[in-house]
């Protein structure tokens, strides 16, 4: 069995010389994979909020009332566009994800 650099074994008694088998004794895999970098941190970091701290301020609301009124906001108006926050914010970090992807 020859070994390269890759980390592949060549067997000559498989069908195909040139095929790699992944080599078990060194137990490496390919490197080959996307890797998860800062745009999936800010993605993580945004699901997070998404997720969390969104719900977290609709529980708070009530206790709130004084300074949703104060932006001209009802109960029922603050209610409705908190949610839509994280989800304009997630739609545009996906068009921002599939165009760096293109670029790429």
């Amino acid at each position: 069995m020859a070994d390269d650099e890759s980390g592949y074994v060549h067997r000559p008694d498989t069908q195909s010389a040139d095929a790699p088998v992944a080599d078990s004794d060194a137990g490496t895999e390919s490197d080959d994979g996307p890797e998860f970098g800062t745009s999936g941190w800010i993605l993580v970091g945004m699901i997070g909020v998404a997720f969390l701290l969104v719900p977290g301020a609709i529980l708070l609301l009530p206790a709130a009332q004084g300074v949703i009124s104060s932006f001209g906001l009802t109960l029922r108006d603050a209610y409705l566009t908190l949610p839509l926050v994280p989800a304009f914010a997630l739609g545009a970090l996906a068009v921002w994800s599939a165009i760096r992807s293109r670029s790429e």
